[in-house]
């Protein structure tokens, strides 16, 4: 029974234990306990730097070959190639030859991929190189052929001899350059030549592809004609400032024809090429794919192994280490196993020790946690781990956070179908737990939380019976009791009813909200005060059960002190304050006549400390001797914050100076250093004490405000969600659902939504209403 105590309930017992391992079954012990998993080791070179430790040269090597591995993987990704799903589970590190072997070989490979990737990259710029001459060349007979076949017929109006250059023949220039910089590039020949060349460029149609980035470019080909060295020097500086690509390009057509013959023989051979040496890279790659992720994780327990030896103390005689850490108490007959494993697989001939020691460090506190409760022992770890043997709050997590989200969430379809969604990954499990890794960040979170999601989706169902919401729409199960005083008279869904509480009703409905509230118009004040109220008592509720939760833990360390001056005041202090609201809150659902009187909570509430003693109009008074009841509660209230600030620090002090006496009486003859020395421990203790107090004293009040303040979140976003969903309906699924003319042989326009109620729900409250006279 203890057993099942500590499981659910608090953490294990853990155990200090301490670890002689020689040389020779060091390497194989730590693999065995690495796979085990129940050791948690102990840092004992903590002040040794960490290039100083032992196995250095080790956690250096492994860490090359994650280093290559990573290039692999990416190497991997960037062509595509899906790694396997169904492999077995990787087996564990082997000896120190099967890692030096892999480490050879993933160098291997490292280089020889680099080696074709390099080769590919030349054979894919070369490649573009001359399809960008081919490029070229088309263009260049596409300019000359509207030059009537001859370079001499360009205009000479078409530009301007530039001062001082000598007449003759005309040059011209032809090249490749992208296409987001021809603008640029006409604007800087232009103005840098003074309008003396003459520019002429036609797009590229067929794609082309950057060879280091492997990205599509959009180029163009460009020709420029001027007349002197001059402008060709400026213009060649032009183009290697823009990048662009300058390709040779005779002006007789003949020999155009001719070496565009030849690249087009070049390139058809060099595609050739380029697929063989890309098929063989894929493979190469493919081949890596299979055996990728077993050698990640071989690499990364090799490098776990050295990595928690390096935390060992080498003994005396340097022959073995000395390791200590932390195991259940459980499982110390496993870990011996584990140890007797690991020096029969290395042959050693000296035999592990291990013995069990104590230890004035806190031990870690370890939760076991199955799949389901896994998700709410994380929530639970991101605010904070509890200390060691206080009890774990993820087992009530496991019904209060999904309760409090259906209290906010609180529609039987939308929680119905978060329900669906969390069954459905628990259904996919397998298929999921095999591709765990290859999961997006919001589908890994999605799935890792699927039991949440699944009670979120049960209990949103269940405060949606009780809200009585179903698409923002309500269910007549049991017929309203609501009565009007009026004669028979039929209300539909169409019609808008204001609900009055001063009059009198029949007996109260079954279970959850009279339906007859969503026809009425009153609806929203109703359910705003309802859901308010709700959210005030479920917060009491919760923060109640929080300290008796305190209290079993202080009964279990034996912490007197703080059951009766901390546990004791913050219960009065919380109860004198919102525990009075709650109360109110009751006493006007149960003995309030709305027809006569309507006090209001809030402003009771805010006089109760502003108005302190004054006297109560008749109107907000809710019973009879209010006026001296909250004036005591104030009081008392008032009373508990200087005795949970102050209480424990001075009766600890008088304890403190009673043990000083009595350790001074007794050593009278101890140096005046070493009484010195324990005043100002004690000092300091004191100080921390009452530090620590005050900041708890203060976190608490506040807290009480705040954390109530915090709980109407649940009103608010359960009126925002009803709200929404309302306009949901209205806005899409009403018009989705909607049938004009349903009957055609009459004028009359029936709802089709009211059929499919009708059929779906039993009495649904889209029928008619009918209110008798009381």
């Amino acid at each position: 029974m203890a057993e099942k105590e500590t499981y659910f309930f608090r953490a294990t017992d853990m155990t200090m234990v301490e670890m002689f391992l020689s040389q020779e079954c060091a390497y194989e012990c730590v693999k065995e306990l690495g796979e085990l998993g129940h050791v948690q080791f102990v840092d004992l070179e903590k002040g040794t730097n960490l290039f100083q430790r032992s196995f250095v040269p080790e956690l250096k090597r492994a860490d090359e070959m994650e280093r290559r591995l990573r290039y692999l993987a990416a190497e991997i990704n960037a062509e595509g190639i899906r790694v396997p799903i169904e492999y077995e589970i990787p087996p564990a590190p082997n000896s120190t030859a099967t890692e030096s072997d892999l480490e050879t070989m993933i160098a291997t490979l490292e280089d020889e991929l680099k080696e074709v990737k390099k080769n590919l990259t030349a054979l894919r710029t070369s490649y573009v190189d001359l399809m960008e001459l081919k490029q070229t060349l088309i263009a260049a007979d596409v300019f000359f052929r509207k030059g009537s076949g001859s370079l001499w017929s360009v205009p000479t109006n078409s530009y301007s001899l530039e001062e001082g250059d000598e007449g003759g023949r005309l040059h011209f220039i032809t090249g490749v350059i992208d296409r987001e910089k021809v603008g640029i590039f006409e604007r800087v020949i232009w103005r840098s030549c003074r309008g003396n060349v003459f520019v002429k460029t036609v797009e590229i149609k067929d794609e082309m592809t950057d060879p280091n980035s492997g990205e599509l470019v959009e180029k163009n080909v460009f020709i420029c004609f001027f007349q002197g060295n001059q402008l060709e020097q400026r213009v060649k500086k032009i183009c290697d400032g823009m990048s662009c690509r300058v390709y040779p390009c005779s002006e007789k057509n003949s020999r155009r024809q001719e070496v565009r013959s030849q690249v087009s023989t070049r390139l058809a051979e060099m595609e050739d090429v380029i697929a063989q040496t890309q098929e063989h890279r894929t493979q190469q790659l493919k081949d890596i794919a299979v055996d990728i992720r077993n050698w990640i994780v071989k690499v990364k327990k090799w490098r776990s192994i050295y990595y928690t030896m390096s935390k060992f103390n080498v003994n005396d005689t340097r022959t073995g280490f000395i390791a200590e850490g932390w195991v259940r108490t459980c499982d110390l007959d496993n870990v011996k196993q584990a140890l007797k494993r690991g020096a029969t697989t290395s042959g050693s001939v000296v035999m592990p020790i291990l013995n069990t020691v104590g230890s004035s460090l806190p031990p870690p506190t370890y939760h076991p946690a199955n799949k389901i409760t896994k998700g709410y022992q994380v929530i639970i770890d991101a605010y904070g781990v509890a200390t060691y043997q206080e009890i774990n709050p993820a087992i009530f997590t496991v019904i209060t956070f999904p309760f409090l989200f259906g209290i906010m969430f609180g529609d039987m379809a939308h929680g119905l179908f978060l329900f669906l969604f969390g069954a459905w990954f628990i259904y996919k499990e397998s298929y999921f737990d095999l591709r765990k890794h290859l999961l997006d960040e919001i589908i890994s979170m999605l799935y890792h939380g699927r039991y949440i999601i699944l009670m979120m989706g049960i209990f949103a169902s269940y405060s949606g019976l009780l809200y009585n919401e179903i698409y923002s729409k309500g269910l007549d199960i049991f017929g309203s009791s609501w009565r009007m005083p009026n004669d028979d008279q039929t209300y539909t869904s169409s019609d808008s009813v204001t609900l009055d509480p001063k009059y009198d009703y029949g007996p109260p409905y079954y279970y959850g909200i009279d339906p007859m509230w969503i026809l009425s118009e009153n609806k929203l004040t109703y359910l705003n005060s309802y859901k308010m109220k709700l959210s005030v008592i479920l917060g009491l509720s919760q923060m109640t059960f929080g300290l008796f939760i305190s209290l079993l833990n202080y009964r279990y360390f034996g912490r007197v002190l703080d059951i009766w001056f901390t546990f004791i005041p913050q219960l009065i202090f919380l109860e004198c304050i919102i525990g009075y609201m709650c109360f109110l809150i009751f006493y006007k659902w149960f003995f309030v006549d709305a027809g006569k009187s309507n006090p209001s909570i809030l402003i009771t509430m805010i006089d109760m400390f502003l108005s302190v003693g004054s006297g109560i109009d008749s109107d907000d008074k809710f019973y009879e001797g209010q006026e001296l009841v909250q004036l005591c509660l104030v009081i008392i209230a008032l009373c508990m914050v200087p005795i949970m600030f102050a209480a424990k620090p001075l009766i600890e002090k008088y304890h403190r100076s009673k043990d000083s006496a009595d350790y001074e009486a007794l050593s009278y003859d101890s140096d005046d250093e070493d009484l010195e020395e324990r005043e100002k421990a004690e000092e300091a203790a004191e100080l921390d004490t009452w530090v620590n107090q005050g900041i708890h004293t203060i976190e608490f009040c506040l807290g009480v405000i705040s954390n109530t303040a915090s709980y109407l979140r649940l009103w608010a976003l359960s009126l925002a969600h009803s709200e929404l969903s309302e306009v949901l309906w209205d806005m899409t699924m009403y018009y989705a659902f909607e049938w004009l003319d349903w009957d055609e042989g009459s004028n009359s326009r029936t709802n089709f939504t009211m059929a499919m109620a009708t059929n779906f729900f039993p009495s649904p409250l889209t029928s008619y209403w009918k209110m008798k006279k009381i």
